[in-house]
């Protein structure tokens, strides 16, 4: 089976009120660690670039070789400039994709939330661009918060903070399922030379058909996990523990040698189509009773330990809920079994 989602990087388990408590049977991320592990060392300085050994990625070693914000269609020109007079000894740069520029967090830290003992110099604590278009409102794209975390979007008319890639990757990362490029108005756009997701389609390609309905489960064939077909196993919002205990209660009741699990952030983030909003899902996908409001992932913010990680199915962003809340839903997910 193909592996394409790293792990989170999660190391440390956290109950509703934010104290750590002992991994061992709390179905935790750092429990599982499920995911592609992260090599030692991860980095490797080149000069004036890094390159990720988890990705394959080189990255510019300065966070902001600009040195100021600009707005989207600002840092997609600067990266023509920065190739022009060849940055770190480099004309091929360009604006990494979401899911690109989302592989530099770590969850297991904050401000930065990048690896403990990473190179970069002149890491800022807030927002980056990346080269993908929020289906939804084109006019917005998605920006990576480097403080703690997040992923959302923003108009292309304000100022974020540029941190340009290079490289073809090694396969681990997955392309984001962007197709269509799009001007800063919102307009579809022609997408030859822009520099944008949509043209470059940077990662691995996903197989057609990428889903296999198995009865009550489908097998997502680009990453190797299974889900539940059915994508709200409590019927209704819960707490984040109450998440964690309907997924042992399952386990429970049908055991298996492949057992359910409450996904990381990065298995959920995973599912996403970023050509498609509400849901922001492949069209072909045969989930039912898929909520646009959002599911828990068993991942901890670090930020607030007393808060963890969701996913935003409508959206297809990645944001946080206070633990004791009753607010999102349960998609559990395994790795694929071996029988068919």
């Amino acid at each position: 089976m193909p592996r394409h989602v790293p792990a989170t990087g999660q190391r440390t388990c956290h109950d509703t009120r934010g104290a750590e408590r002992p991994c061992a049977g709390t179905g935790e991320d750092a429990e599982h660690r499920a995911g592609v592990p992260w090599p030692e060392p991860r980095f490797a300085v080149r000069g004036g670039t890094v390159e990720d050994r988890l990705t394959g990625l080189v990255w510019s070693r300065d966070a902001d070789p600009l040195g100021l914000p600009l707005t989207w269609p600002e840092a997609l020109e600067a990266v023509r400039e920065l190739n022009g007079r060849r940055h770190a000894g480099c004309a091929d740069w360009r604006l990494p994709n979401r899911r690109e520029l989302r592989s530099l967090v770590s969850h297991q830290t904050r401000r930065p939330a990048l690896p403990e003992g990473h190179p970069f110099e002149n890491v800022f604590c807030g927002w980056y661009w990346s080269s993908t278009s929020f289906a939804g409102a084109p006019a917005h794209a998605w920006y990576v918060d480097m403080d703690g975390g997040r992923m959302f979007y923003g108009g292309k008319d304000q100022s974020f903070l540029l941190w340009p890639v290079r490289g073809a990757g090694n396969g681990l990362l997955a392309r984001t399922g962007q197709r269509r490029c799009f001007a800063a108005d919102g307009g579809v756009a022609p997408c030859a030379g822009s520099g944008q997701d949509g043209e470059l389609r940077m990662g691995a390609p996903w197989p057609e058909p990428r889903f296999e309905a198995r009865g009550e489960v489908v097998l997502d064939r680009l990453t190797g996990l299974e889900w539940m077909r059915r994508a709200d196993l409590c019927g209704a919002p819960c707490t984040w523990q109450e998440a964690l205990d309907a997924v042992r209660a399952l386990n429970a009741r049908a055991p298996s040698r492949c057992p359910w699990r409450l996904p990381n952030v990065n298995e959920l983030e995973s599912l996403s189509d970023c050509d498609a909003a509400w849901p922001a899902l492949p069209p072909d996908a045969p989930f039912e009773g898929v909520c646009a409001e959002g599911y828990w992932s068993s991942t901890t913010s670090l930020y607030e330990p007393d808060w963890a990680w969701a996913f935003y199915v409508g959206k297809g962003a990645v944001g946080v809920g206070q633990k004791a809340g009753a607010h999102f839903r349960v998609w559990p997910v395994r790795d694929a079994r071996l029988e068919v």
